[in-house]
């Protein structure tokens, strides 16, 4: 019962368009052993261990369905039992989910187990202890054969406990999490910014932050003043706001010199401390007041405590959010009420047994304990743990009120009196805090405090929601809502718009040229691509970035109002995306690349990966209508369109849809050459003449013809006007700086050198393509590589498609040879050549990338054209620029070069030494072998 891999998905991904976590589980000898086998007892004892499981629904969506799988004739198996396990272990943690999947790998007891999770350690510590629990449940028989696997001195309910205790230190705080809730609920988007409570809501220039409950909007010297009772007791009391009296003390003889000006009963606390720490009250006597002093200062940041009269009454905490008071809570200490026959032992073990009660900040009211503080207040009644207190008398076990502690909230929002009401605004706004917390001490919040007394004793920055959104008795109020609506007034932004680009091929070009559109548009725009995170034009952050931890580079920057995600399948398998939602996407194609890797083997599996961006596409989703696999993509989206872009004018769905009032942009012929035409709600516009895009050389390059398409295709659905797209494609060029390694073409040499990052079939393709088309009056000469990693079958079917295109061939590898031999991939793109028909004489080895590339520079002469496929793309270019022509490259090129290197034998047919028959139609090339067995 083994985890063989582990992926933790921050994002939309194959399993689940929220956060899971997979794994890859080998249950090994269980496979066997289905729940029926396993018995009553495993099912029993796995209920009394998580008895929350009996509110899994599972397969039959009701309550009940999991413990109904585990009991039916067939059962079900360990690795689906280990996924809902893991689940309840996070919902006794205080963790809120209920989405897992467990689909077997199709190699018997492999499984992959999905379940989601809110934060990624408590998700992957769930899944450790409930493998644990899982293994000592099994009969005796299966302990002693995976004996190994189980720890041998492991208790479940200390685990447990300890497991609650380290999810609160990595989850939300319940404040946080409130916050976070509501943002969710009006679709706000949210970054986790470090371990502990910062958070981002929104994105790029849209972003406000939060700590806790101090927001980006909370001034720094309101937190100061706050954090200091001194400065806010005087600040109040200048205001004639009621408060107690106070004098600040840095001894314990000063303490008690100032209790006795006071006069008694006083209160002594430390004088930048919170959450109750090291307060003592209800003091009456000296002695006490020396006690406290030492107690305040164990809980102070320096010397300095405050002695200030004790205000009898009951504590309420008044929050005011946004110059509003928008929510009243009299809290009070933890307590027990006598029934004159347990003891207080007893019945804090009664009360502890209330379902709302937790670890911590685990649930809604936090445990009680017999500690030393409630013991020494025990013996301050002369009570003990023992001791059985008559009927109904209610005895503290704390001498505040905080509910860290258990104590207890009542909501008293509705009947707070106006005039108490103002007091708490006033002094919000006195210490000058968005968000704050009032404590005030009063016998009765429902009278005037100028009627019955009382005194404003703290002022909190950051204060806590808890008590306020799960009170124990009352209504509960959304006081975090009220948060998101001041930092997101009604109808102001939260996101900025997203465009997310995938495909094989094209992905970068393509995001290239609708930032540079997006850019001439007037935008700052963020940009994640294979070369880098661009924000704003310039490279932030250098290297292959299209994942999610780039796309939240992007999403951070407060300068950035518009995202452009270049979207791979390599981040996309490992983390999913980096963002729940984006307002456009777009699949270019899918072609065979990366096969055989991560479990991707078909092209309908890697169509799958690739859907995912298009699944989450808020607005519109742009589809290549001459790909049938993206064409089919149209059925999974949730965008409110569709559109399709077609190189085909002909393509009937394409018309079908324009006449149904659909999206589409479609290449059409025209008088001067093909025209991008788009198409949108009955409207047909005519964009821009192909030839006039810098980046499809003169429009022969189709390929980058088809990327332009699609940019300008996201471009409108972002909203761009049709000027601003066809200034941002008039003024795009496929240079080494604009689009490093896309199709970069260099000509101050006396032969044109074209730069191509290109590792695949299809992007080799359409180079040679591209090539022909060009029809060069020199010679065509090429280096050729395929990445080390790619199956046989891909690396053969590079060198097929470079096959007669060209005149010269060099193959190389890259400088990653990724598990292949020195010049293994050389030979084997040599060898393929030459079962193409490719002699043997026009077939150069050079493994290096470096000497491979200066050698076809070596030889080129003018008029040639030299393609280089390159992997490390700054090097080839600077070797490229850097080139030193010499006197034999200005030689004119023979007049009727060698064609691919075949001895022309009639008009029809080309024949090679070998003595094969090459005969050549308008399809292409074909071989048939010239003697007395051939048909």
């Amino acid at each position: 019962m083994k985890i063989l891999a582990t992926n933790v998905y921050v994002g939309p991904n194959l399993y689940a368009h929220f956060r899971v976590i997979r794994h890859q589980v080998d249950i090994g000898v269980l496979e066997e052993w289905p729940s029926t086998r396993l018995g009553p007892a495993f099912i029993d004892g796995l209920v009394t261990a998580l008895p929350g499981l009996s509110n899994h629904g599972c397969s039959y969506g009701e309550p009940g369905g999991f413990l109904r799988r585990l009991r039916e004739a067939e059962g079900t198996w360990m690795a689906h039992i280990w996924e809902h396990a893991a689940i309840e272990m996070q919902n006794m943690a205080g963790s809120n989910v209920s989405f897992g999947k467990t689909r077997s790998m199709g190699v018997p007891g492999q499984y992959n187990m999905v379940y989601e999770y809110m934060q990624k350690d408590v998700g992957l510590e769930a899944a450790r202890i409930s493998r644990q629990l899982l293994l000592g449940l099994l009969p005796s028989e299966l302990q002693t054969a995976l004996q190994q696997e189980i720890e041998p001195d492991f208790d479940f309910e200390v685990e447990r406990d300890q497991f609650i205790r380290f999810a609160q230190r990595k989850e939300f705080g319940p404040s946080t999490a409130a916050l976070v809730k509501a943002a969710e609920e009006r679709e706000i988007p949210w970054l986790r910014l470090n371990k502990y409570s910062l958070v981002q809501f929104g994105h790029g220039r849209y972003q406000q932050r939060i700590q806790a409950t101090i927001t980006s909007k909370t001034p720094h010297i309101a937190v100061e003043i706050s954090c200091d009772k001194e400065d806010t007791h005087n600040l109040l009391r200048d205001l004639g706001l009621p408060v107690p009296q106070q004098r600040l003390v840095q001894s314990e003889r000063e303490a008690v010199r100032a209790a006795h000006r006071i006069g008694f009963p006083v209160v002594v606390k430390p004088l930048d401390a919170n959450h109750g720490r090291g307060v003592s009250i209800n003091l009456v006597e000296p002695e006490q007041v020396s006690k406290a002093f030492a107690v305040a200062l164990e809980s102070a940041r320096g010397r300095s405590v405050l002695v200030e009269s004790f205000i009898e009454g009951m504590d309420h905490r008044m929050l005011v959010v946004n110059n509003e008071l928008v929510a009243v809570a009299k809290r009070v200490p933890g307590h027990v009420v006598g029934d004159g026959q347990h003891s207080i032992a007893e019945l804090i073990d009664i009360v502890n047994q209330d379902p709302r009660r937790g670890i911590g900040h685990e649930k809604v009211l936090t445990r009680l304990e017999l500690d030393h503080q409630a013991e020494r207040l025990l013996g301050k009644a002369d009570l003990t743990a023992q001791s059985v207190l008559p009927e109904g008398e209610v005895f503290y076990l704390r001498s505040t009120a905080n509910l860290s502690t258990g104590g207890t909230a009542i909501d008293m929002t509705d009947v707070v009196h106006p005039d108490n009401r103002e007091m708490a605004v006033r002094a919000i706004q006195a210490v000058g805090l968005d968000v704050g917390g009032v404590d005030f001490l009063t016998r009765d919040i429902t009278r005037s405090y100028k009627d019955v007394g009382g005194a404003i004793v703290e002022v909190n920055a950051a204060p806590g929601f808890r008590m306020h959104v799960a009170p124990s008795e009352g209504k509960p109020r959304d006081v975090s809502g009220r948060v998101m609506d001041m930092l997101f007034p009604p109808n102001s932004p939260t996101r900025i718009p997203v465009a997310s680009i995938t495909g094989t091929n094209g992905k970068t070009t393509t995001s290239r040229m609708l930032a540079h559109i997006l850019k001439t548009a007037g935008h700052t725009v963020g940009m994640t691509s294979t070369d880098g995170v661009y924000i704003d034009g310039r490279l932030s952050v250098k290297g292959d970035m299209t994942g999610p931890s780039s796309a939240h580079i992007v999403l951070r920057d407060p300068t950035v109002d518009i995202a452009v995600m270049e979207t791979a399948r390599g981040g996309l398998l490992r983390a999913g995306l980096g963002y729940r939602r984006c307002d456009v996407s777009a699949c270019l194609n899918v072609a065979s690349d990366h096969l055989g890797l991560k479990g991707i083997d078909t092209l309908e599996q890697l169509a799958e990966v690739k859907r995912i961006p298009i699944e989450v596409a808020r607005d519109t989703a742009v589809l290549n209508a001459d790909d049938e696999r993206c064409l089919r993509m149209a059925d999974y989206t949730q965008a409110q369109h569709v559109c399709y872009v077609t190189m085909n004018p002909a393509h009937a769905l394409v018309k079908e849809h324009i006449r149904a009032g659909g999206r589409a942009v479609v290449l059409e012929q025209g008088i001067n050459g093909d025209m991008i035409t788009l198409y949108d709600n009955g409207t047909h516009y005519q964009l821009l003449w192909t030839h006039l895009i810098p980046a499809t050389i003169e429009g022969k390059a189709s390929h980058n013809v088809q990327n332009a398409m699609f940019a300008a295709a996201l471009a409108f659905s972002l909203g761009k006007s049709l000027e601003d797209i066809r200034h941002g494609l008039r003024t795009f060029d496929s240079t080494y700086f604009q689009a490093p390694g896309r199709m970069n073409v260099f000509d101050e040499h006396p032969f044109r050198v074209i730069l191509d990052y290109g590792h695949n079939a299809a992007a080799i393709a359409s180079i040679s393509q591209l090539v022909d088309r060009l029809e060069p009056r020199g010679r065509r000469i090429v280096v050729l590589a395929a990445p080390g990693d790619r199956r046989d079958e891909d690396i053969h079917a590079i060198a097929a498609e470079a096959a007669g295109h060209y005149d010269h061939y060099i193959c190389k590898a890259d400088d990653h040879r990724r598990g292949r031999g020195e010049d293994e991939v050389p030979k084997m793109l040599r060898d393929r050549l030459m079962q193409s028909g490719v002699d043997v004489g026009r077939i150069e080895v050079i493994p290096s990338e470096a000497q491979a590339v200066q050698a076809a520079l070596a030889m080129a002469r003018e008029g040639d054209l030299v393609v280089i496929f390159g992997d490390n793309i700054k090097r080839c270019w600077k070797q490229v620029a850097g080139h030193q022509v010499g006197e034999a490259a200005l030689e004119a090129p023979p007049e009727e070069p060698p064609t691919q290197g075949f001895v022309q034998a009639d008009p029809n047919a080309f024949r090679l030494d070998s003595g094969t028959e090459l005969i050549r139609d308008e399809r292409g090339v074909r071989i048939a072998r010239v003697d007395e067995e051939s048909d």
